[in-house]
């Protein structure tokens, strides 16, 4: 299928590498006009040029943890391209200690990354989107927002925290008739610079190689993650809000 996501434009946050990057390629060739964005304008622009021209994608660097930046990024949007209808809450980092050796420090970083830029986003998403029709919010969080483990401690609270609170925003929505969906997806461990060492914040690399026993056998690829948000931003996800939508190749079956 194309054209798919026609007349859509979407944010995309952590959108110049990795699993935002795939997103953002695979709106674009479904039809939408998206702005990504990042920390590093130096990545952000070149992945802006390799994705299309400026009539279907945009860069802008931004702080998911900054409100006023939030307010900043959805008015450059609706200038550029118009009334936003998608949104994607990936921008993330990752961090491995237990939590005997975790730090309260690394712990707030964390935490203002995932859950309050994920909150910032959905509550000025919100904002924007009833006073056009509404739209759809996808909320990334993990398998690791599923389910514990050991050595990601607070890793497992901030995406615990992402699809607890995509559940009470989607049941707002639906009962106040606004017309706006929200839906969590959760990767298990997928092929991007978070799991290969070359990502913002603590690598996780050493330790996806040592835990990666998803029954697939193999590690997941972007594309894998794009393709259901393609889903979740088109019509054809109406009737789905508030749900978890799991690609891990198995890992929580077991």
């Amino acid at each position: 299928m194309v054209d798919r996501l026609t007349g859509k434009v979407a944010i995309v946050t952590g959108g110049t590498t990795g699993l935002g990057k795939a997103i953002a390629q695979r709106f674009i060739e479904e039809g939408a006009k998206v702005v990504i964005t990042g920390r590093r304008a130096n990545v952000g622009e070149a992945a802006a040029k390799e994705l299309g021209g400026e009539d279907v994608i945009r860069f802008q660097q931004h702080d998911s943890s900054d409100e006023q930046g939030w307010q900043d990024l959805i008015a450059y949007t609706e200038e550029a391209f118009g009334p936003l209808n998608v949104l994607v809450n990936n921008a993330g980092i990752g961090a491995t200690n237990d939590i005997e050796h975790d730090t309260f420090d690394a712990y707030r970083k964390l935490m203002s990354i995932n859950a309050d830029g994920m909150y910032l986003g959905t509550q000025y998403g919100f904002r924007a989107m009833k006073e056009h029709g509404g739209g759809s919010i996808i909320n990334m969080s993990s398998i690791l927002g599923l389910v514990g483990d050991t050595m990601t401690a607070s890793y497992n609270a901030s995406k615990g925290a992402v699809r607890m609170f995509s559940k009470s925003a989607a049941v707002y929505a639906a009962q106040n008739d606004l017309n706006i969906r929200v839906n969590t997806v959760h990767p298990g461990y997928i092929a991007t610079p978070m799991t290969d060492g070359s990502g913002e914040g603590d690598s996780v690399a050493p330790y996806v190689t040592q835990r990666l026993k998803t029954p697939m056998g193999r590690m997941g690829e972007p594309d894998d993650i794009a393709w259901i948000c393609v889903y979740l931003a088109s019509e054809e996800s109406k009737f789905a809000t508030g749900a978890e939508f799991v690609i891990d190749g198995g890992y929580t079956a077991q």
